[in-house]
């Protein structure tokens, strides 16, 4: 085992993050098979059987190369959180470690790594009774409260995204605070510090991650996303709030009702995931203290992980 090596295992993990289709977790699978790494998803929907061409699940041959986690975790039919997220993500650094080998973080759920290495605050647990009369009442009711309660919360949260604004709803409800207090104070429990870890931001030019956003939405139809849209929507797709935010599916359900051609659903999901792609990359430079690496549409992987390497190797 070389020194470089030898350095990265007794490090702490490392984390990959950056916006939609950047390339995370390619980078990842490389960086894994160099150093002895497995792999942790902080991706908010992998976490969900069944949701596959959707969100970019790592193929069979991917897991079988490199060790996957925090994937298929949980039904349709059941919740889940960063809550959730944090405890399972201890377990499997603890065992991961234990193997001798390194944790790689990869993702792209902002509030998933933010919970796993600043802790989850105050915010109440969800409620049963309320999430569901909440997710029974229309969005325009909803941002109309919160507007009222909370306008610190009103003018940053993503109005378009039903499952945070009820989130933020729910919590003023239960506790009787705004959302925006509680949300600011964050506890730092984790073990793992951003100034003892190795947390690097993917990015590239917007010219380059709309190209390749735009080829990856056209793959999924073409791997069967409709077809996997219509499975699930047999298994409680349409009952999953959460799931149901996942880009491509909502769209296709949509499609399904006549309210769109499959075409243009197709160049709907492409200008959605361009948008989800901004709104990551902003939340993530005013959120964490990422190390950003810019890749260039000629890099190489190797490349690529080379520079990983190096950096967390400092």
């Amino acid at each position: 085992m070389n020194a470089l090596r030898s350095a990265i295992l007794h490090a702490q993990p490392i984390f990959l993050a950056g916006p939609t289709a950047v390339g995370k977790s390619t980078v990842a699978l490389e960086l894994a098979g160099r150093i002895g790494g497995e792999i942790i998803s902080v991706d908010s929907m992998q976490v969900y059987r069944g949701l596959d061409i959707g969100t970019a699940k790592p193929t069979t041959a991917e897991r079988a190369c490199v060790p996957h986690h925090l994937i298929d975790v949980v039904d349709l039919n059941e919740a889940f959180d960063a809550a959730r997220f944090v405890a399972l993500a201890y377990k499997v650094v603890n065992a991961v470690q234990a193997r001798g080998h390194v944790p790689i973080f990869c993702g792209g759920t902002g509030l998933y790594f933010k919970a796993f290495l600043e802790g989850l605050g105050e915010a109440p647990p969800a409620n049963p009774a309320l999430r569901t009369e909440l997710e029974a009442t229309p969005l325009p009711d909803l941002l109309r409260e919160l507007e009222k309660c909370d306008p610190a919360t009103f003018e940053k949260i993503d109005r378009q995204n039903p499952r945070r604004v009820i989130r933020a709803i729910e919590v003023i409800r239960l506790t009787g605070k705004p959302f925006s207090t509680q949300r600011a104070n964050w506890t730092h429990a984790s073990r793992i510090t951003p100034h003892a870890s190795h947390i690097f931001g993917l990015t590239r030019s917007a010219a380059d991650l709309r190209a390749r956003i735009d080829a990856r939405v056209e793959d999924m139809f073409a791997s069967g996303l409709v077809e996997e849209t219509k499975r699930l929507l047999a298994h409680g797709l349409a009952q999953n709030q959460n799931a149901m935010q996942a880009l491509g599916y909502r769209q296709v359900v949509e499609h399904f009702r006549g309210e769109r051609s499959l075409a243009e659903t197709v160049e709907l999901v492409k200008i959605k995931t361009r948008q989800f792609a901004k709104r990551q990359m902003t939340w993530f430079r005013r959120q964490l203290p990422l190390e950003w690496i810019e890749l260039k549409p000629d890099d190489t992987i190797a490349a690529t992980v080379a520079l990983v390497r190096a950096r967390a190797a400092d």
